[in-house]
């Protein structure tokens, strides 16, 4: 495939084989969140945001694999590093446990593994003193092991502060921080103690707080529902009592959410009064997704603890020495720090995004892919949003939004729901201006399709 000329060509979405492959899965697969029914062929011709469905199809996505296929497919700047390599079995290890090296000294391998890993997550959060990585398999742990932290840090604070519309994993840890869909929590037990205060998107909140219209600013803008809630005499929880505040800088599963930068400046004013850690979850807003490394890098917070995953290929909780407990064994995990693969692309991938300059690409791609679909004025189209490639298209209606996924789809456009009437769209981070304009294009075009 020639990523400089390939085009979307669907004959049919889904095709045969693909329901024939997705039965087959179904068969013995829990009831899960497949959107649709799209089978990538791995032996077929894909590059960047192209790929090659079972049934010949080639596509453009545009989710990255909700974020965590951050240089989309068999990108060069990946393959073509990991291709000089002659990787052994086993390629996981009991990383926890013991360590793994390629022969070299510290710091100079070649093959980048967990070690390697996590010194460049440190150097890329230093900015904020983190200096401390524990390593894990995915986000939802990355968040569970932040939480455990900072409970244990606290030395027995009993309450966590949580925010509407947040989304945090599925353990169940994790899943008391959530107050997004009801279908996340609805019946399974939950870890007491977590409040919620609401989360400010507010376009009119700017310099007025007052102006605020989600609830989240009280007295007239003077004060905010964080504050109030843990306000010594007026209050309802005590902030000595309280061991995290977690927030997505930007709320993913929540409809891309994009903060108030007044709700920030009182987020990180509440959480340095009071001495509370604030635990950043970026797990879909980091790696250089938003035009800068971190999505907190936006705004006033600083975070004591960030939790990463989907670039970076493993979950990875970021903090400050004296946040993590001393204790053996206090934190572990058979495989946490032991998938060297997952590792090394993790690193290859933060690697890339200095080498080439994708901080830069996010910011320029995601102001065309908003001019673009702005400009348009689309029937049902209430809102186009974004920072860098974490982009937004919010409709009128659920319906339409459904509608206009399921037109894209036939037209050969991968994308993502969230919320309950967005689209998101989340290209590959060296996304080129002609995909751009192809996606938007198809966009629009199944837009119209849908009205």
């Amino acid at each position: 495939m020639d990523r400089d000329t390939a085009e979307p060509r669907v004959t049919e979405m889904p095709g045969e084989r693909a329901r024939e492959w997705a039965d087959y899965h179904r068969d013995v697969a829990a009831t899960s969140t497949y959107v649709y029914d799209f089978v990538w062929d791995i032996t077929a011709d894909a590059e960047g945001p192209f790929c090659t469905d079972v049934d010949g199809n080639v596509l453009l996505d545009f989710t990255s694999h909700v974020a965590a296929a951050p240089l989309g497919y068999n990108n060069p700047k990946i393959v073509d590093k990991m291709a000089e390599f002659d990787l052994t079995d086993p390629t996981k290890i009991a990383g926890q446990d013991f360590y793994v090296s390629d022969g070299a000294d510290p710091g100079e391998s070649t093959l980048p593994g967990p070690t390697d890993l996590m010194h460049r997550l440190t150097d890329r959060t230093g900015h904020y003193g983190l200096d401390t990585v524990f390593l894990s398999n995915s986000g939802a742990e990355a968040v569970e092991n932040a939480i455990k932290i900072c409970y244990d840090n606290s030395g027995g604070g009993k309450y966590g502060v949580t925010f509407d519309g947040a989304f945090h994993g599925r353990t169940l840890g994790a899943l008391s921080l959530n107050r997004s869909k009801s279908v996340y929590r609805r019946d399974y037990p939950e870890i007491s103690g977590v409040s919620d205060v609401p989360f400010c998107d507010s376009r009119t909140c700017g310099d007025d707080a007052g102006d605020c219209t989600c609830g989240f600013f009280v007295d007239g803008g003077d004060s905010s529902a964080l504050r109030e809630k843990l306000h010594p005499e007026r209050g309802n929880v005590d902030p000595d009592d309280v061991s995290y505040i977690i927030v997505e800088p930007i709320q993913g599963e929540g409809g891309y959410r994009f903060p108030s930068d007044a709700f920030m400046e009182e987020l990180a004013a509440v959480s340095d009064e009071y001495d509370v850690p604030l635990v950043a979850d970026e797990i879909q807003s980091g790696m250089g997704r938003t035009g800068e490394m971190w999505g907190s890098d936006h705004y006033a917070i600083e975070p004591d603890v960030i939790t990463a995953a989907k670039g970076a290929r493993v979950g990875a909780t970021i903090g400050r020495d004296d946040l993590f407990p001393d204790e053996r064994a206090r934190l572990s995990s058979t495989w946490g720090a032991g998938d060297v693969v997952s590792a090394m692309q993790g690193a290859f991938t933060l690697d890339a995004i200095d080498e080439y300059d994708l901080l830069d690409n996010a910011v320029a791609r995601g102001r065309q892919f908003i001019e673009t679909v702005r400009d348009a004025d689309a029937a049902g189209v209430d809102d186009v949003r974004g920072k860098g490639l974490m982009l937004a298209v919010e409709f009128d209606t659920k319906q339409r939004r459904d509608a206009v996924q399921e037109a894209a789809l036939k037209r050969g456009l991968l994308t993502l729901g969230c919320g309950r009437s967005v689209i998101r769209i989340l290209p590959p981070l060296d996304v080129r201006e002609r995909e751009i304009d192809i996606g938007a294009s198809m966009l629009l075009d199944s837009i119209a399709d849908a009205a």
